[in-house]
């Protein structure tokens, strides 16, 4: 889970460089509008989505203009469908005009990828494994990325390289085995959590050996999953990942791991279609 402070501070450095790179030194456009001119409008979303960064959308008109008042009509984590009003908004014209785009980018895509998660969450919730993200994550959105992958319904994976060990085949290599990894993991950082990347079954078992806490079955086929499952009878947590998309995700789910990773929840996203409106 993203510690709130560190969220918080991600949010507001992040949007104030998204307003910085739209606005510049100023909306000339908007200053064809007089500044005493108030308005209300309301933003709402074409198309069926699951709802996040509402947070981002208040810090954006706080950051332009602390006077506008948004009033909001969904939670991060509703589905919500075609012409469905999302929140409605008035104060200063020019503020809600300049604020517009930068408001809109944040709910766009952070409601994309939720509807994402959602759709993929719902096709595996028959099963008890939990879907995860990874760090293929849009650079400087990493934060905001996670956070909206658990308005759809799904999990965070380590939020970098610092909170948890991925161990992987050249650590391995460098370090002369799985074993001597896993050993010196626990020198450096003791109660941090451990992570084995396995590409066969015999890796699978010097993982099990040397006590990980939970392991990454990389490219395994079907069948070697579900080996993988009956020889680890709950030792440890396993973890499949590689090449995951909507054919293979109902079988993978089926074979009994814990976790599936998926590089799509973040890295591939469409943005959900959204629209403000001035009344």
């Amino acid at each position: 889970m993203i510690p709130a402070e560190l969220l918080r501070q991600s949010r507001i450095e992040s949007v104030a460089q998204s307003l910085r790179e739209d606005i510049g030194d100023g909306d000339i456009t908007a200053q064809l509008i007089p500044a005493d001119k108030h308005a209300s409008g309301r933003v709402i979303t074409r198309e069926d989505a699951t709802i996040a960064g509402r947070d981002w959308v208040n810090e954006v008109f706080r950051q332009v203009d602390p006077a506008v008042e948004l009033e909001w009509q969904v939670k991060d984590g509703d589905s919500v469908a075609p012409n469905q009003v999302l929140f409605r908004m008035k104060g200063p014209a020019r503020s809600l005009l300049t604020a517009e785009r930068s408001a809109l980018n944040w709910l766009q895509a952070l409601s994309g990828v939720a509807t994402t998660c959602a759709r993929y969450a719902d096709q595996v919730a028959h099963t008890g494994v939990h879907l995860l993200d990874t760090r293929k994550t849009l650079p400087g959105l990493r934060l905001a990325s996670k956070y909206a992958v658990t308005c759809g319904g799904c999990y965070n994976h380590r939020i970098g390289l610092w909170d948890a060990f991925l161990i992987k085949e050249n650590h391995i290599l460098a370090c002369g085995s799985i074993a001597e990894a896993i050993e010196e993991a626990r020198r450096i950082a003791p109660g941090r959590p451990i992570e084995v990347e396995t590409e066969t079954l015999d890796e699978l078992t010097q993982a099990l050996d040397a006590g990980a806490d939970i392991i990454m079955l990389d490219e395994f086929s079907l069948a070697d999953m579900r080996t993988a499952v009956t020889l680890t009878a709950g030792r440890a947590k396993l973890e499949a990942s590689g090449g995951i998309n909507d054919q293979t995700l109902v079988p993978v789910a089926e074979t009994g791991v814990d976790y599936i990773s998926i590089g799509a929840l973040t890295k591939d996203i469409k943005a959900v279609d959204l629209s403000m409106r001035l009344d």
